[in-house]
């Protein structure tokens, strides 16, 4: 017999949020601000997993501690920022893991449209981010974050008037763009830890080949590797990014040559051999992938070592 599963309730706009926490009624039916208070009623006094369906930027004063690597301290404990997108589920353990927000701000998706950055929001990968994997701030960077959330707090707190939603927006688009220089600085701080994962995914990949996986689970996927690696599939592409200029995708690539170069001019396999054997469904894919990577074809690159 199975057991019931509980869904996660799911929030679908930010009146039924606050009604449910409790809260006030937000002053902009698709844009609010929750201090330190407010999110001392969320955090703790709803346990059950939810979903929102909107945009969640959270600053907590402290995380987890300093996360240690090896011998050294890489992150700052000041606290730091933790992004999710709509649709993200939001459990009971992310709620009772440390201490409350200073500010949450939550963003409907509809208080975006008609300006830029309703696209553009959707390329920062940190909103993808797992819950471990949270930007870090030092205390100069908490206070370039804590101001921008001030001027959205005094903006939605004042008389809404014609140029609010533009000031607002404005702030949204400077607080991502601060989040991503900042993340970049903390790839740059966890260098040593990210050459240990570069070496770690290349072992992850000469495994997966060398051990035939290929044939039976066809070319590794990014979401394969992330999982290898304990790690979020966005996260581990913009460090690789962040380290060698290159995503998660173009790594299995470039691995994927190195290997039919091997088998290219040590073996006689057919290409449709080789093909196969590093997981390509088609022949032809294999070939196109090939050429576009090497600018020669499979065939010819074998000819030159005859």
């Amino acid at each position: 017999m199975k057991k019931d599963v509980t869904m996660p309730h799911s929030f679908t706009s930010l009146t039924e949020a606050a009604r449910t926490f409790g809260l006030p009624e937000p002053n902009h039916p698709l844009i609010t601000i929750l201090g330190a208070e407010s999110n001392n009623i969320i955090e703790l006094g709803v346990p059950q997993t939810h979903v929102l369906n909107f945009y969640k930027i959270s600053y907590k004063p402290r995380l987890s501690g300093r996360i240690k690597y090896g011998q050294d301290y890489y992150d700052f404990d000041e606290g730091g920022l933790l992004f999710a997108a709509p649709g993200q589920i939001i459990g009971a353990d992310e709620q009772h893991g440390g201490v409350c927000s200073q500010y949450t701000l939550l963003i409907h998706p509809d208080f975006l449209l008609s300006y830029p950055l309703a696209k553009k929001i959707k390329q920062y990968g940190f909103f993808s981010y797992s819950a471990n994997e949270a930007l870090h701030l030092s205390d100069k960077e908490k206070g370039v974050i804590i101001s921008i959330f001030e001027i959205i707090e005094e903006e939605l707190n004042s008389r809404l008037d014609d140029f609010s939603q533009d000031v607002i927006i404005s702030q949204i688009e400077l607080l991502l763009n601060y989040a991503n220089r900042f993340y970049k600085r903390q790839f740059i701080t966890r260098k040593a830890v990210s050459n240990g994962l570069l070496q770690s995914l290349e072992e992850v990949l000469d495994e997966y080949f060398n051990n035939e996986k290929p044939m039976g689970q066809g070319i590794p996927t990014v979401q394969y590797l992330a999982d290898r690696l304990h790690l979020s599939p966005s996260y581990l592409s913009d460090m690789l990014r962040s380290l060698t200029g290159q995503n998660t995708q173009q790594h299995i690539h470039n691995k994927l040559i190195e290997k039919a170069k091997e088998k290219l001019s040590t073996t006689e396999l057919s290409v449709s051999e080789i093909a196969y054997g590093l997981g390509f469904e088609h022949p032809q894919s294999f070939s196109k992938l090939f050429k576009t990577k090497t600018s020669v074809s499979p065939v010819e690159f074998r000819r030159s070592f005859n």
